[in-house]
């Protein structure tokens, strides 16, 4: 990775490794295409997995792409806006999930075992909440670089895929009022029920968002200073774990509405950002689609999950291992001497 901009700006830091971000590697892609072309099938007859096992190829650099390392990245924090009742659950659930994760006892748990995925799960000061984002900025620009940086150790350790997930009780009002800061619109255009809020609840959601983007007003305009102010931690960090993995040719799959939200921040600072990223499915909640659609991301997946702690990522990865073994092991027209068609 390349080094620090020595600036002493904690987010030029970070915008130096936004504008060194490697390219993809188009031989090895060419390599990948043209063995699915030889492939023991007709043309495009396994439709999305050739695909998918071309991106990863292109990515990782190398004509034979692997899934044999993946990993899960979970990132919980916890938020001040939960206390403006944003969502039917409290946020201390976001603790006791997080224990449920270590116990082996959640959703991504049975998901990633069912995948031969590893699990990591990064707990960012769940004892200390970030401010209400209608009262003050979630973090101030040294924190939040530091978060930043902090994802950046999803990959540590070694990942051929790297799959983001995310737990934080108020963080879909969080999500809702960054994509309302990065594209405009109305505050209903990017809330959802998230964990089940209907009712005053969902009012009181739609009302944070919009309290949110008139007190920060004109500087959210800058995608970084937008993410400080109404982000938060997990946020921050899912930011670092994508760009990360862009520089250590690790391709990514992103999870639901919290997890894409983080990864739009990277989008609204350079428009290439995501291409080594995968959506690995799109969520029940209304507005994921609507930011998909943005970024220009086509989900693998569409089951009308809305758990989030990355478990419609880790079921996406499913399908992606089964696009590599393809890729991998199936034989060729050449090696078995088949015909072609005339």
């Amino acid at each position: 990775m390349p080094a620090q901009n020595p600036t002493g700006l904690p987010f030029d830091d970070i915008r130096h490794l936004v504008a060194t971000m490697p390219a993809a590697d188009q031989a090895a892609g060419d390599m990948a295409r043209a063995r699915q072309g030889d492939l023991l099938k007709p043309p495009g007859a396994l439709g999305r997995l050739e695909e998918i096992a071309i991106h990863l190829a292109t990515w990782q650099g190398k004509g034979m792409p692997s899934a044999d390392r993946p990993m899960v990245a979970v990132f919980a924090a916890t938020h001040g806006i939960a206390d403006r009742g944003v969502s039917p659950y409290p946020g201390a659930v976001t603790k006791q999930m997080v224990g449920a994760f270590t116990d082996g006892k959640a959703a991504v748990n049975q998901i990633c075992s069912a995948f031969d995925a590893g699990l990591r799960v990064f707990d960012l000061a769940l004892d200390l909440p970030t401010p209400d984002i209608t009262q003050d900025a979630a973090l101030d620009e040294r924190a939040c670089a530091a978060t930043i940086a902090f994802g950046m150790q999803a990959i540590a350790g070694g990942a051929d895929v790297l799959a983001l997930g995310e737990m934080g009780i108020g963080n879909t009002t969080i999500a809702a009022a960054l994509c309302h800061a990065l594209y405009g619109g109305e505050a209903e255009d990017w809330v959802g029920a998230g964990t089940g809020s209907t009712g005053e609840v969902l009012d009181r959601k739609i009302a944070a968002v919009k309290e949110a983007i008139a007190f920060h007003g004109a500087a959210l305009s800058d995608p970084l200073e937008a993410l400080r102010r109404v982000g938060g931690r997990e946020v921050a960090a899912i930011a670092g774990a994508i760009l990360a993995a862009r520089h250590e040719r690790v391709p990514v799959i992103l999870d639901g509405y919290v997890v894409t939200a983080a990864a739009a921040v990277l989008h609204a600072m350079d428009a290439s950002a995501l291409d080594h990223c995968l959506a690995g499915h799109v969520s029940a909640e209304k507005a994921h689609g609507r930011l998909l659609e943005k970024l220009k991301l086509k989900p693998v997946l569409d089951l009308g999950m809305r758990l989030g702690e990355g478990s419609g990522a880790a079921v996406a990865l499913g399908v992606v291992k089964a696009a590599v073994a393809c890729h991998r092991g199936m034989g060729t027209f050449s090696e078995a001497g088949v015909s072609d068609k005339a």
